[in-house]
């Protein structure tokens, strides 16, 4: 999913091709062959349907699944792409107008299809696009089928037809897919009287396919007249023209639905990004909006997907959650007797061990990740913000606030102050520096970070772990990648900090993901902010390195 910065001799265009990497192709659309455009898709759709071909018997039978979002060009690239899959002989299962994200991992797993496409580019700025791949198991696509799809590509250059023409191959799937998903969402949904006194909130589907599909499930599980809609942001605008980026997470992103909930008198809102595949939450508590972080939603959504499992609640349980995400889950899980899996970043981790585990009998009955995704493999392998908006909407119904529940949370279980920011770089050396002044500080790693002491180092670009027997870490490593993870001891005020910064696959920053643990709010918030103002100075004093703005200076 890198994109390549060389020019041509024009100054224009991009000479080197774009990187096919996990989960596909996300780049800005323009001319050139490290941009997304007519080419690059068909030239990336000749070697997937190749590749597929080659290594799958029944793949021309079992079909590729091609849904697209509502952004700039995202149907021509659609089209473009089932056009040289039907050129193939391959079957498409044909998705005739927008879709969220997630149902085309839902109907590669129900209709048992040999890949799935989705072009969308989620949250990324107007100028993008993408080229999502989800493999046969209806997870997103990793290592090693990457690598291979990526080699076809290479050898599949030459467009061999470039037409929008639809064949007979290929097959509309949108109403029965649609009825089906709806199906599984009721499957979530065990409280018919939470339909009789809807929660009422504001959404924001801001500007993309979202509304048409949260309409529909909350028809399907009887809570449509809870919802008023940001009608300024209701429906799909490739343009964006209301926010300066599509993501929930961002600054003044929410600014109108807040507008809205405050002239309505609503004290909470639910977001999803333009392609409805993470979902977000803020709430108005005592006259002051607060907005949910990836890791408390998760958390507040673990606990209550608990609340639904039949007792005995046994290790055979299993939720899973990424590295970076928050350490809480798994506190909980040593009080309440399920597992906990911890997994690399991003859901094409998450969904596919999610379905290993399946594979091998074990209960699987969620998974998140701290950047706003939620998965309920029930329904699908891979984060879905609509089963998740239902999912919360139920719990509303019996929390009240979720606030107030999540203050009862952090009371039963402790205090979890996360701060997720990040450094831009000026360029992959300057990363690359940074990270090995850091490990060159001390060997085989630094005993302290700041005052505190370092009671285990985990580095996945070198392998190393200081806390297993052979000092390898049980994760998977990759010395492409840079990520280091460090537990610090307690304070006379806290717990504890866990922190892991890591190198960006797909922007220029280093990433930083905090957490420190206390037995109150206060301390867990000391803690953090102090060991933050450390690593500025300590780790990332380069005057290149440019923080995030909002964590410049914090009290």
């Amino acid at each position: 999913m890198q994109e390549t910065t060389s020019k041509s001799l024009n100054g224009d265009c991009p000479r080197v091709g774009l990187t096919f990497g996990t989960a596909g192709l996300r780049a800005r659309m323009g001319a050139g062959f490290a941009r997304l455009n007519s080419l690059t898709i068909i030239q990336t759709s000749q070697g997937l349907a190749e590749y597929l071909l080659l290594k799958l018997p029944h793949a021309a039978t079992s079909g590729i699944v091609v849904g697209h979002d509502a952004r700039h060009n995202s149907e021509l690239f659609a089209q473009l792409a089932a056009a040289v899959f039907e050129g193939k002989g391959i079957t498409v299962w044909w998705y005739e107008d927008i879709v969220h994200t997630p149902l085309v991992p839902f109907a590669v797993k129900t209709l048992q299809a040999a890949a799935g496409i989705m072009v969308t580019a989620s949250h990324n700025p107007a100028a993008d696009n993408g080229y999502k791949v989800y493999s046969s198991s209806g997870c997103q696509i990793n290592s090693p089928e990457d690598a291979g799809i990526a080699s076809s590509i290479l050898l599949n250059q030459e467009p061999q037809r470039w037409t929008m023409q639809a064949s007979s191959l290929r097959r509309p799937i949108l109403t029965t897919m649609q009825t089906q998903y709806l199906q599984s969402l009721r499957g979530l949904v065990s409280l018919p009287e939470a339909a009789k006194n809807p929660t009422q909130f504001v959404y924001t589907p801001m500007h993309g396919v979202g509304l048409r599909y949260m309409t529909s499930a909350l028809e399907a599980i009887g809570m449509k007249n809870g919802m008023t809609v940001v009608a300024q942001q209701a429906q799909p605008d490739p343009d964006f023209p209301t926010v300066n980026y599509p993501n929930p997470e961002e600054k003044g992103a929410l600014d109108l639905a807040v507008m809205t909930a405050d002239e309505k008198s609503i004290g909470l809102i639910l977001a999803n990004d333009p392609d409805a595949d993470r979902f977000a939450v803020a709430e108005k508590v005592d006259g002051v909006w607060r907005q949910f972080t990836g890791d408390q939603m998760g958390i507040l959504l673990a606990h209550w997907t608990l609340s639904r499992i039949a007792s005995p609640v046994t290790a055979g349980d299993i939720m899973l959650t990424s590295t970076v995400s928050s350490q809480m889950l798994s506190c909980i899980a040593e009080v309440e007797g399920f597992t906990v899996r911890e997994t690399l970043t991003g859901f094409k981790w998450l969904g596919n061990i999610t379905k290993d585990l399946q594979g091998q009998g074990m209960k699987v009955h969620f998974a998140y990740e701290e950047a706003l995704g939620y998965m309920f493999p029930n329904v699908v392998h891979d984060k879905d913000g609509i089963s998740a908006a239902v999912v919360f909407l139920e719990a509303c119904s019996v929390w009240g606030s979720p606030w107030r529940k999540l203050q009862d949370l952090y009371a039963k279980y402790g205090y979890f102050e996360t701060i997720n920011t990040y450094w831009r770089s000026p360029h992959v050396l300057q990363t690359q520096s940074t990270f090995s002044r850091i490990r060159s500080s001390e060997h085989p790693y630094p005993t302290k970070v700041g005052h505190r002491m370092v009671l285990r180092w985990r580095d996945l670009t070198t392998c190393y772990d200081s806390a297993t027997r052979n000092n390898i870490p049980e994760l998977p490593c990759s010395a492409s990648t840079q990520m280091i993870t460090c537990w610090l001891d307690g304070s006379e005020s806290d717990d504890g900090i866990r922190f892991t910064v890591r190198a960006s696959g797909t922007e220029p920053k280093i990433k930083l993901y905090l957490e420190c643990r206390s037995r109150d709010h206060n301390s867990a918030h000391k803690g953090a902010v102090e060991m933050l103002e450390w690593l500025k100075t300590g780790w990332f004093h380069d005057t290149s390195l440019q923080i995030e703005e909002r964590f410049a200076s914090l009290k």
